[in-house]
């Protein structure tokens, strides 16, 4: 093993040891790289190495740094996260909540399906878990509690429609992806609605066949009502608005009308508007929503920067050639290979944000998946279909991967909003079977990759 891989795994090692640390993440990866640039070049200076490192790598981090800040493409990451979080403050969820328990009221299970549906259409307005998860926990788990509902799948249900965030569009995890490696942000947008359709499907299908096979565990309210055009209209009040701005974002994008950066200015100002039509805006409000866009953007783009020098100097020691010679040396075919990566994939989300995931680990798996071969349907009009593809099955693992105990943040973001008699132990119990749906689902995906190529190459013709 020659000095490169021996640097290459240090470095690993290194940021594996520091994340423990408490250290931001940000620091430890531009940390680790900038030291690791100082040691290959003194080893190259006093015992004669070929690192290739000096002071000249570094160097080069201001121009992928100037790069970042330049891309016209990461200006959709601000304005989608600043959509998310005033539709958190708009009070259309709340309206969604009683309108739709109403209209389920005589289904059972139908407070879960309401919640897993209002979770359908939070991922679409927001893309962010964290306040998927905690907003529906708040408005919908007291409720499920009062209902009789058993705490396991109350709980389960909440992770699991929370977590789709990740993966429905406007997903801004789909935008740094599509960044990362150089694809059509569109493309993946449209890979990513049939995807998300189906794990939302395999949940109510779940929902209802429990609560049909135990019925204890998902009672009926006994202040239901009987179903009239009242409430049928009531639900239509409540769902028509974030309806609307849905279509407005992902419908231009689709239709290509605009951009997804120029749509992400829409969903903003559409955000606004529902709030202050549902009479939630104010100075107050707005100043909250800003500050909290701020520190998530400058969260996200500080881990840029610091990924952007662990990645350049991981590359001038060859780590990409030894990851992909690591992967492809092993005694499996293709599938068998891709099993593996989505295996590290998901044993990685327990440790790290999925945003560490997808600036350093993705750029160095893509290139294994690209030589594999797979033939990837892309009907002529999508230029890297195997591609879109993988990232979709990415995305789909780290999503199984925040519900995934002991260390899953989909369970520790909703306990900390779960009233006390509700132990940790109930959640974890709750999310098996969500986890086993998302399995199935990802599956499905590598049985059949047409379930995402085949939406954006109609956009396309």
């Amino acid at each position: 093993m020659d000095i490169n891989n021996i640097l290459v795994i240090a470095m690993f090692l290194s940021f594996a040891v520091f994340l423990f640390t408490g250290f931001p993440v940000a620091y430890v990866l531009g940390g680790i790289g900038v030291i690791f640039a100082g040691v290959g070049y003194l080893s190259d200076t006093y015992f004669g190495t070929i690192t290739g490192l000096d002071f000249l790598t570094l160097g080069l981090v201001v121009n992928r740094i100037y790069k970042i800040m330049d891309n016209w493409v990461l200006v959709a990451l601000p304005m989608f996260i600043f959509m998310g979080l005033m539709l958190d403050k708009s009070g259309v969820a709340e309206r969604m909540m009683h309108a739709m328990q109403e209209l389920f009221g005589e289904v059972r299970g139908g407070l879960a399906v309401t919640v897993t549906l209002i979770g359908i259409i939070l991922a679409a307005s927001t893309g962010i878990i964290g306040a998927s998860v905690v907003l529906l926990g708040l408005l919908s788990l007291p409720a499920m509690m009062n209902q009789g509902y058993s705490r396991a799948l109350a709980t389960g249900t909440i992770c699991g429609a929370g977590c789709l965030g990740i993966l429905i569009p406007p997903s801004i995890m789909l935008v740094i992806m599509a960044d990362q490696l150089a694809l059509s942000v569109g493309d993946l947008f449209m890979g990513a609605v049939f995807p998300g359709l189906i794990l939302g499907g395999l949940y109510i299908t779940y929902i209802l066949t429990i609560a049909y096979m135990q019925p204890q565990a998902a009672p009926l309210s006994a202040e239901r009502r009987p179903i009239g055009w009242h409430i049928i209209l009531d639900v239509l009040y409540s769902v028509l608005p974030p309806a609307m701005l849905i279509i407005a974002v992902l419908g231009s994008i689709f239709a290509g009308i605009t951009t997804p950066t120029e749509a992400s200015g829409v969903g903003a100002l559409g955000a606004v508007l529902l709030a202050a039509y549902n009479k939630r805006l104010n100075l107050r409000v707005f100043k909250e929503v800003l500050i909290s866009t701020y520190n998530t953007t400058a969260y996200i783009f500080a881990i840029f920067l610091g990924a952007t020098c662990f990645a350049l100097v991981l590359r001038e020691l060859g780590g990409d050639q030894l990851v992909e010679e690591m992967l492809t040396g092993l005694p499996f075919g293709p599938y068998g290979i891709l099993l593996c990566i989505l295996a590290i994939v998901f044993l990685l989300g327990f440790l790290l944000d999925w945003i560490e995931i997808t600036l350093i680990m993705l750029p160095l798996l893509s290139p294994v998946v690209a030589a594999l071969g797979f033939d990837i349907e892309g009907y002529g009009k999508i230029d890297e279909p195997a591609l879109v593809w993988f990232v979709m099955l990415v995305a789909v693992a780290l999503q199984t991967s925040f519900l995934t105990p002991p260390v899953g943040f989909a369970l520790f973001y909703l306990k900390g909003v779960c009233p006390p008699e509700v132990r940790l132990t109930d959640i974890y119990r709750g999310v098996v079977p969500f986890i086993i749906l998302q399995l199935i689902g990802l599956t499905v995906l590598i049985i059949f990759p047409e379930l995402v190529t085949w939406l954006p190459s109609v956009a396309y013709d």
